[in-house]
């Protein structure tokens, strides 16, 4: 073998070394952060997750809002991302504890049983309004002391939350909104920053409050962090009336 040939055959090989690496770098790397995100929302391959379905408030019992049914969507895309499986549960019908599999429960106390059940469970620090009458404080979240106030198509908020029992517990996310479309946004906002939601809180429980801004513009894209509200909405709320209001610009 003349030194043209030891040299060709060098470069191939030497090539194909490249790529093997590069290749187990990347599967490596991908693996690393799926398992991130599968820890994160409690998916481990093959594992089954539920999706709690709420209905459209004062509609028929079986009627979802359009953009409640483009929150189902996000997250069903992001369970299959996971390997993981959805079973399709009405909000009434579930008639279970939590921690056994990961739950995903969309919609306000108004129109959804189960998040009236988990938000004076778990979150007593957290008030709803659900008054069918107009006023000024339909719909208002009131958490601890503050009260945030809907406007419609300017400024509506959801809670975003994730919550669990313990270390081995599967988590339960709670999308809270205002309006159907503000629990697309929240799928939304987690779907696209779980990772960072990952590394400032870990696997552990937070309950964080979003603005979704000039929806009736931007949809459900324009979302901004209002507040950690962790602490407040676990603690039991005071028998004083909330002292400040909050308003979209």
């Amino acid at each position: 073998m003349n030194d043209d040939v030891r040299n060709i055959v060098l470069g191939v090989v030497a090539a194909g070394l490249s790529a093997a690496l590069g290749w187990l770098a990347r599967t490596y790397l991908w693996k690393r952060k799926l398992r991130r995100k599968q820890a994160f929302f409690g998916l481990p391959d093959n594992s089954e997750s539920l999706l709690l379905v709420n209905r459209e408030a004062g509609g028929a019992e079986l009627s979802v809002m359009r953009h409640d049914v483009f929150a189902l969507l996000e997250l069903s895309a992001l369970i299959k991302d996971c390997g993981a499986h959805a079973q399709v549960v009405a909000h009434d019908a579930a008639q279970q504890g939590f921690g056994e599999r990961t739950e995903f429960c969309v919609g306000g106390p108004s129109s959804n049983r189960r998040m009236a059940a988990h938000l004076h469970s778990l979150l007593p620090g957290i008030r709803v309004n659900v008054d069918p009458e107009p006023g000024p404080d339909r719909g208002a979240f009131q958490i601890g002391s503050e009260r945030y106030r809907l406007e419609p198509g300017k400024g509506e908020y959801v809670i975003l939350a994730r919550l669990t029992a313990g270390n081995t517990a599967r988590p339960v996310f709670l999308f809270c909104g205002q309006r159907a479309i503000t629990n697309q946004a929240a799928t939304r906002y987690v779907a696209r920053n779980h990772e960072r939601l990952a590394r400032k809180h870990g696997n552990n429980s937070f309950v964080i409050l979003l603005k979704v801004v000039n929806s009736q513009a931007y949809g459900p894209d324009v979302v901004e962090l209002v507040a950690d509200v962790t602490r407040a909405s676990q603690t039991p709320l005071p028998a004083v009336p909330a002292r400040s209001t909050h308003r979209a610009s």
